[in-house]
């Protein structure tokens, strides 16, 4: 079996890779740019744009279960991703294992939530069988969050069930050891609590030395601070519904299958910050 494993350059897909390496011998590597993948005992092939509007087929040719971690975050994303999907399914690939979002749907809270349900509507339509993993909240999303001292955002109240991206890689490589064993099955990957941003923001100012606090804006003041970043607009609502997820509800889950795919237990929000070693790469929204 050849896995393919895509964003190897990024922090999950670097990370699944390194994880399976030691037990999966015939590892390929799916990227843009084969000078920056990672160096390690597997086959590399680039893609050129990656994701771009015209999937390539031989750089996934050979492969037979496929990791593909979502592309970043753009007006078009899911005209790219489709574009992959369909090259994946030309190629011969049969099984994806996908990094999709909590609550994705049509019409989702979370903008790009409805990118990550219109990227699984395909992968279901194809040839293809498929795993599904719906990720909370990256917990490293957070402290990056902070903007001179303040989390703000329209989250009044809500709560998340956070979940670390390292526990996301262990749950991942659970799946790839044997990907017919999780055919057709989605997963929710969460933290072991849920929590709410005054209480990130203590955690932050305790765990970090890192003085924090959380101001709960309206949704006029929330789009108007977030004008200035001169952004385009899917942006800035990507942005903003990020709280308004989390104040409708949805993102106030915690599941046990991070436990059930990796092993063992997520780590808390307050044991990611204890670790004292933030990434220093790009942290998208989602």
């Amino acid at each position: 079996m050849r896995i393919g494993v895509t964003g190897a350059t990024g922090f999950i897909g670097r990370g699944v890779a390194r994880g399976l390496a030691a037990k999966h011998k015939d590892l390929r590597l799916i990227v843009r740019d084969a000078r920056k993948a990672p160096a390690g005992n597997w086959g590399v092939r680039s893609t050129g744009g990656y994701f771009d509007k015209i999937g390539n087929v031989s750089a996934l040719r050979g492969v037979d279960v496929l990791f593909m971690v979502s592309a970043a975050e753009s007006a078009d994303r899911v005209t790219h991703q489709k574009a992959f999907i369909e090259a994946a399914e030309k190629a011969g690939v049969k099984h994806i294992v996908y990094t999709s979002f909590i609550g994705a749907a049509p019409d989702a809270t979370f903008t790009l939530a409805r990118d990550h349900w219109a990227t699984e509507e395909a992968i279901r339509c194809s040839g293809m069988t498929h795993t599904f993993l719906r990720n909370s909240f990256y917990m490293d999303f957070f402290p990056k969050a902070v903007v001179d001292g303040v989390i703000a955002g329209p989250a009044g109240k809500g709560r998340i069930g956070a979940v670390a991206r390292a526990d996301v890689v262990d749950a991942v490589v659970g799946v790839l050891d044997d990907p017919d064993a999780h055919t057709g099955k989605t997963y929710e990957l969460t933290g072991p609590e849920t929590i709410d941003l005054e209480q990130i923001a203590a955690i932050i100012t305790e765990l970090a030395n890192r003085p924090t606090s959380y101001v709960n804006q309206d949704l006029a003041e929330a789009y108007e601070t977030r004008h200035k970043y001169n952004v385009p607009e899917w942006q800035i609502e990507a942005w903003v519904s990020t709280y308004t997820a989390i104040a409708s509800g949805v993102m106030d889950v915690v599941t046990g299958d991070v436990r059930t795919l990796s092993g063992h237990d997520p780590m808390s929000f307050a044991e990611f910050i204890a670790l004292d070693n933030p990434s220093t790469e790009h942290m998208p929204v989602y």
